[in-house]
Formats: C-alpha cells, sequence, structure tokens
C-alpha cells in the first residue's frame, strides 16, 4: 500500500469516477466520497456510480470530424474508466456512441470497487472538507449539496451562477405503434454498434406538427421558485417547449428535422417532421425521446407526447423533468491546475467547472486525477496541448476569457472553436481548399493535428476498450 497521503474525490459521477481511477492509476490511494444513497438529489434515482442522470448518449464518435468524437478518442489513449466502460455498454444509436445506462453504471463501480488503491465512504461531505484532507478533487457536478455549495461560495465570495438543465422521457419499447413508426438512423448512418437503423422515427404532417407546437406552448409547466425565475438556460439542452416558443419552425430545424428519413409505410409522402427515439438499454426494451427534454408538467407530458403518431398509446418508463445546475465562474477562480485559487488544496473538475456534457465532464476528471497524482508524487504535470480537446477544454474554463469570465462565462460543449487555428490543408492542385471541401477538410486537419499531440502528451500507443 502506498503511504502517500490519500487524494479525496467528493462525487462519484462520472467526473469524480474519473479522477479517482486516473490517481489510483498512477499509485496513489484514493478516498471516493459519494453521499448517495445517504442523501439523494432531485435528478438521481439509484445509489450507483456513474448514473446517466439525462440522456444515454456520449454524442458522436466521429473522431475525424467531429469535436466530441475526437475527444472521445483522446480519452482512450489516456486509459479512460468513462470511455472503457462506455465501449463495453455500447447500445446501437447511429453514428453517436450510446449506453445503456444500468450497463454503464454497474461496470463502472465494479471497476472502482475492485480497484485495490481506491475507498469508497458513502457520506455526505457537508461544507469545506476538513482541513487535514492535503489534496481534494471537488467532482460534485451540477447538483452539488447545498452545504457545500455554500461553503464554496463563502470562500469565493462570487455570485452563485446557474442554469436549468431538462431531462427527456423514457418510452416502453413495446407500446410503440411500429405500423406508424420505423427503424432508421438519418443517412442509413452507421454507428458504434449499430446497424444503419437504429433510431425509432415518429413521423407529423404539416397539420399534426402545428397542432403539436400549440399543445407545447399551452402546456401548464413547472413552476419557478422565486429565486429561480432569474436562472438561464444551458442552450444546448433547451426544454422543447422552450425552442417552440422561438419560432414555429425552430423544431423542425432541430430535433425534429425530417431530413435523411424516408417513411416505409408511406415512401411517396415526405414526413413534414419525425420525432426520433433512441435505444436506452442493451435490452432495446427502452427508448429515449431524442431532444425531448422539458418542463412540462407530468400529466402534460403524457396527454402531449401521445398525440405522436405512433405514441398514442405509449407508456413511460419515465417522464421528463427539470433540475437546477450550479458552476464556478473557472477562470476567474480556477488555475491551470484546476486548483481553486483562493484555496490551492481543492481542485474541481466536472459540470462544475463549466464544460457541459458526459465526456466533457469525465474529460476534466481525467486531467484533475493526473494533476492531483503528480503533484502528489512530488512531480510537475505539464497540461495537455491547447491544439488537442483536452487542451482546448481546460483552456476555456481556466484562461479562455479575456474579462475573466466576468459576465460571459457559460458552460460549454467541446467545439472546433475552441481550439487555435490550424493549417488549412492544400488540394492536389496545391491551392488552398475552398467550398463544399473546405469544412470537412478543415476539421480533419483539427483531428489529425490532436491526436498527434494528444498521443505525444500521454506518451502511449492508443489503448483499446477490453
Amino acid at each position: 500500500m502506498s503511504k502517500t497521503q490519500p487524494i479525496h474525490v467528493i462525487g462519484g459521477g462520472l467526473a469524480g469516477s474519473e479522477a479517482a481511477w486516473q490517481a489510483s492509476r498512477a499509485g496513489v490511494p484514493v478516498i471516493l466520497h459519494e453521499m448517495r444513497p445517504h442523501r439523494g438529489t432531485d435528478a438521481h434515482q439509484t445509489d450507483g456510480l456513474a448514473e446517466l442522470v439525462c440522456s444515454n448518449s456520449f454524442r458522436s464518435d466521429d473522431a475525424e470530424t467531429s469535436a466530441i468524437g475526437l475527444l472521445h478518442a483522446e480519452l482512450r489513449r489516456g486509459n479512460s474508466l468513462i470511455m472503457k466502460c462506455g465501449d463495453a455498454n455500447q447500445v446501437p444509436a447511429g453514428g453517436a456512441l450510446a449506453v445503456d445506462r444500468e450497463g454503464f453504471s454497474q461496470a463502472v463501480q465494479a471497476a472502482i470497487e475492485a480497484e485495490p488503491l481506491i475507498t469508497i465512504d458513502r457520506a455526505e461531505v457537508a461544507g469545506l472538507p476538513p482541513e487535514d484532507w492535503e489534496s481534494v478533487i471537488v467532482a460534485t457536478g451540477p447538483l452539488t449539496s447545498p452545504d457545500l455549495a455554500t461553503a464554496i461560495q463563502g470562500l469565493t465570495g462570487e455570485d452563485e451562477l446557474a442554469f436549468f438543465d431538462a431531462i427527456a422521457p423514457i418510452v416502453n419499447f413495446d407500446t410503440v405503434d411500429m405500423t406508424k413508426a420505423w427503424f432508421q438512423s438519418r443517412y442509413d448512418k452507421v454507428g458504434p454498434g449499430g446497424t444503419g437503423a437504429d433510431y425509432i422515427n415518429c413521423p407529423m404532417d404539416e397539420t399534426q406538427y402545428h397542432a403539436f407546437i400549440d399543445a407545447l406552448l399551452a402546456g401548464e409547466k413547472t413552476d419557478f421558485k422565486e429565486w429561480e425565475a432569474s436562472t438561464p438556460y444551458f442552450e444546448a439542452c433547451l426544454p422543447i417547449e422552450v425552442m417552440a416558443e422561438r419560432g414555429r419552425e425552430t423544431l423542425r430545424y432541430g430535433p425534429m428535422k425530417p431530413v435523411g428519413l424516408t417513411n416505409p409505410h408511406a415512401p411517396d409522402v415526405k414526413p413534414y417532421a419525425v420525432v426520433q427515439l433512441r435505444q436506452d438499454n442493451a435490452l432495446g426494451t427502452l427508448y429515449n425521446m431524442v431532444g425531448f427534454q422539458t418542463k412540462l408538467r407530468h400529466g402534460e407530458q403524457t396527454r402531449i407526447f401521445k398525440s405522436i403518431p405512433g405514441l398514442e398509446k405509449a407508456t413511460f418508463a419515465r417522464l421528463g423533468g427539470l433540475h437546477r445546475n450550479t458552476f464556478l465562474n473557472s477562470p476567474k477562480l480556477l488555475d491551470s491546475e484546476l486548483r481553486l485559487k483562493a484555496m490551492p488544496r481543492l481542485r474541481f473538475a466536472g459540470q462544475i467547472t463549466g464544460v457541459e456534457g458526459y465526456i466533457e465532464s469525465a474529460s476534466i476528471g481525467l486531467l484533475a486525477g493526473r494533476f492531483a497524482a503528480a503533484q502528489a508524487l512530488g512531480k510537475t504535470a505539464a497540461p495537455p496541448p491547447a491544439t488537442t480537446a483536452l487542451g482546448a477544454l481546460l483552456a476555456h474554463i481556466t484562461g479562455g476569457h479575456l474579462d475573466g469570465g466576468k459576465g460571459s462565462f457559460q458552460p460549454m460543449n467541446v467545439n472546433f472553436g475552441l481550439f487555435p487555428e490550424v493549417e488549412m490543408p492544400k488540394g492536389p492542385d496545391g491551392k488552398r481548399l475552398r467550398g463544399k471541401a473546405k469544412g470537412p477538410a478543415r476539421k480533419r486537419a483539427y483531428t489529425s493535428r490532436a491526436l498527434a499531440d494528444a498521443e505525444a502528451w500521454f506518451g502511449v500507443t492508443p489503448i483499446a476498450a477490453e
């Protein structure tokens, strides 16, 4: 057993589990503190580590032209526990990597429990961690317990920053009318573990679509408490009724876009809009409504969503919901190794730092775990190059705002806009690419540069999922 002082990780979500894993793999003991089931949250339903509370999708797995797919590839090279368990529990999802919720959580927990250098402590850390905890990673996510959140707020002197995040409903597959719906991925795209027919598609004609929009707009919504009224939504996870309020056609250009799909029940009739459902578990018994996060009251959800063709007799394993997320003004409060400037023994990881998305959160957990382990071993941890997806995210949350984040810092998914500019490749004629060829070529230039730099930083060859 190592005689190094343990690293305390608070929070057993994706970021906390990844941080604990990375630190233990470096040879440093870890105590992982998870308050569930001692104290629950508004969004979690189990006490399992790395529970997925919203979507079951890790989004695109395309490492050539997608920033999130690139991040997947970088994490695999870094021996990420989250990616290893995600790959082992994938379910069909077109070009995306989606996972069986229960299988994924169970795999993460089994790996953590089997790691001899990790001890799991099922108790809440109320308030600031004890002073004799020399190294702490706070990975409490968007649902930080009130006592700890209040203590952090008092320590930083910052006004709390928060936004709402909404959860999509899950439908029981055997209640979907497949005489109206059909299986198909958009443009028949084949992704990880998929066949090109991975989504259930429910078509709407123009009349049905506008009736649906009217119902969304008129539906009774969740009431806000007075202190919640000014909290903004995260733009990438807007409730469906909020999208509808922005314009009647908004949903047709968002989650209900009908492109790349042909209805085999009426091949000559192009749907005006399409609702897609994505497989949510390995058995294929549960499907979640893609992009249908909502703050409608439960009774209204059942009534309105059953108006969708194919879902008239649907039953719901889980209805949508709304919860409040909390994040730090990280560019002002954290240093380049994710340490709180006001108390450097505290590091932060995951969504509380101002990244959005499961994989982005796990990525910051990976970095925090590696930084903390290096410090515990008396080493200096070099940050990942800014040209990598990991480095771009780190730069965003620790220094990507000229005003220190004041008034402008918001949660962000990984995207190529966070990367340093890349030199555009030239075509066969030796000239710079233009037109339609320019976009994909630019993305490939970003990803090829990033993967080369990531491999050099990790100092390892790509690690395949077991």
